[in-house]
């Protein structure tokens, strides 16, 4: 069985949402050249599958038992919002250009939730398990992703990879779906080796302004 809940954190989220869109400093944009910056809102897309990264009060029924996260065709769904932030030691001023290499959290932003794995089976294909974890975007290490991506920085256009610190594995959609009460939603889940199923995209999003230089180290795809 699936459990659902009500987010405590939508609210101020939303307000945060439609504040950001008035404050100097912030652009908004669907696609684009620049670069992902701290502090944005944005939606990624798996370039394989066509499909958002989500999540939602909706708990796994087995596993882990926390919130489950999926992939979404739609492109207009609220609740497909992820928040670019650094790790509890920060390292991810505002604004600053994430780096190729970087190790950032990404936060829910409708239920203050960090993207997570652990060494659980997901439900559909039995690989790793992706949740979302924590409380008004506080968890533990293992919310902790690290941007795979040629060059310096994650830039807008370009495909990167998500490898999770902790266990290694790369954040992946390989098709499969879900029935009631998510039908038709992908199974996320984690995956050993970097392939075609993990490369993710910026999308519609809120990015704030790069303020820092921009010339300085680099990592690979």
């Amino acid at each position: 069985m699936w459990s659902a809940g009500c987010g405590r954190a939508a609210g101020l989220a939303l307000l945060w949402l439609l504040l950001a869109l008035s404050v100097p400093g912030i652009g908004t944009a669907k696609t684009g050249a620049g670069l992902v910056t701290c502090g944005s809102v944005l939606k990624l897309l798996n370039t394989q599958h066509r499909v958002r990264l989500h999540s939602h009060d909706i708990k796994y029924g087995s596993g882990s038992g926390q919130q489950s996260v999926t992939g979404v065709e739609a492109s207009d769904d609220a609740n497909s919002y992820w928040q670019i932030r650094g790790g509890s030691e920060g390292g991810c001023p505002r604004g600053s250009p994430v780096r190729c290499g970087q190790a950032v959290r990404l936060t829910h932003v409708l239920t203050g939730k960090n993207l997570h794995t652990h060494h659980f089976p997901s439900p559909l294909s039995n690989n790793q398990e992706v949740s979302a974890f924590g409380e008004d975007g506080e968890g533990d290490d293992l919310d902790l992703w690290t941007v795979r991506c040629s060059g310096q920085h994650w830039e807008r256009e370009a495909a990167v990879r998500f490898q999770h610190v902790g266990t290694s594995v790369f954040l992946s959609v390989t098709g499969e779906q879900y029935g009631s009460p998510i039908r038709g939603q992908h199974e996320v889940h984690g995956m050993p080796s970097a392939n075609t199923n993990n490369r993710w995209k910026a999308m519609e999003g809120i990015f704030i302004k790069a303020s820092v230089d921009t010339s300085a180290g680099h990592d690979e795809l």
